[in-house]
């Protein structure tokens, strides 16, 4: 028996970003969306004409290796197709979509979701994009907590952050800039230098952190101004239209369907988000305080995403969401964050 209008649960979509597609989702195109052939046609044909393995091969293959599926060209496309794959099984009869966000590379995917760029032009965007690092990665990314055990962020271990940085970007030749705010951790991009003398000075936390992201070039800052620049001169912005639902990018704007200028989407998407910060943890604070959900659904392939997005529920204090445990204790009973990755949860969705 179909939902009625009034029973749908509404939902806002959230795309994931690069790192998502790991050993174990090696398949995962394989198991879950091998019927979709409409979908992978498109994108393994851009993958032909452009002399690169498709996607399919690369998810069939025997083992999983590091350096074939982390890097660029293939890890963004290879995401792209299980998130949209996940995003098509959604139950619509269900849930109704009402906003769709991204984290990073997700921002891409969630364009596609939204149906700003035609499937062809989905997958040559996300390829190009992709693939500016083919001949060698412009500096590197790494990740360093903002927050405590109980997920409360931290606004001296920020302060603490923010000046090791500014004093790092005082050397001669060091660059380093925020990144990513990604829930409880942030993600900061720069060149060699600037990174190798800032892991030296932040504190070492757990034996883990300050960690290094593999195979992740100096995403969201200046130093990929030159890829904002060759990415403007390479895609068109006819390849924009006007979304059919509406999208929160990554400063907490809201694109809505109807009135979004298409230029400004365009050179938003080449631009700004390109060369500036991505503060994925704005989107989420838009998307549940202006959306009002009652459930965010992450798309995969992998669950990383899902701590980081219950990171940005502690710190909006949703739902009497106020830290860690109280989020373990909400997903156990009634759980706002749904992750398509994850088997169980996946067959409340499809």
């Amino acid at each position: 028996m179909n939902a009625s209008p009034q029973s749908k649960q509404r939902v806002v979509v959230i795309c994931p970003g690069r790192g998502t597609y790991n050993k174990e989702e090696l398949g995962y195109l394989e198991r879950l969306h091998s019927d979709k052939v409409h979908l992978l046609d498109v994108i393994d044909a851009n993958r032909r004409s452009n002399n690169q393995q498709t996607v399919s091969e690369l998810d069939k293959m025997d083992k999983y290796s590091m350096r074939v599926h982390t890097a660029g060209e293939n890890a963004s496309c290879l995401i792209y197709a299980c998130a949209l794959g996940d995003f098509t099984d959604i139950d619509t009869e269900k849930y109704d979509i009402v906003a769709v966000t991204g984290n990073s590379m997700g921002w891409y995917i969630a364009l596609a979701a939204a149906q700003v760029l035609a499937p062809k032009n989905a997958i040559q965007l996300i390829n190009t994009m992709g693939s500016m690092m083919t001949n060698g990665s412009i500096g590197g990314q790494m990740i360093y907590p903002l927050m405590d055990n109980q997920w409360q962020l931290s606004s001296s271990v920020q302060e603490n952050v923010l000046e090791h940085m500014k004093q790092v970007n005082a050397i001669s030749d060091c660059e380093v800039y925020d990144s990513i705010y990604l829930g409880g951790y942030l993600v900061i991009g720069g060149n060699e230098a600037g990174l190798a003398q800032l892991q030296n000075r932040l504190p070492a936390i757990d034996d883990t952190y300050p960690m290094r992201l593999f195979n992740h070039a100096a995403f969201h800052t200046p130093l990929l101004n030159s890829v904002s620049v060759k990415a403007q001169q390479m895609l068109v912005e006819s390849m924009f239209q006007s979304p059919s639902i509406p999208l929160i990018d990554g400063q907490g704007k809201i694109w809505q369907p109807y009135s979004s200028n298409c230029r400004h989407l365009y050179n938003y998407t080449l631009g700004h988000q390109v060369t500036q910060t991505y503060d994925f943890s704005a989107a989420i604070a838009v998307a549940i305080k202006e959306f009002a959900p009652d459930k965010l659904i992450v798309l995969g392939p992998g669950t990383t995403l899902g701590g980081a997005v219950g990171q940005c529920l502690v710190a909006s204090q949703w739902q009497q969401i106020n830290n860690k445990q109280a989020f373990i204790n909400r997903q156990k009973s009634d759980p706002f964050v749904l992750a398509m990755g994850m088997t169980e949860q996946r067959k409340l969705m499809v």
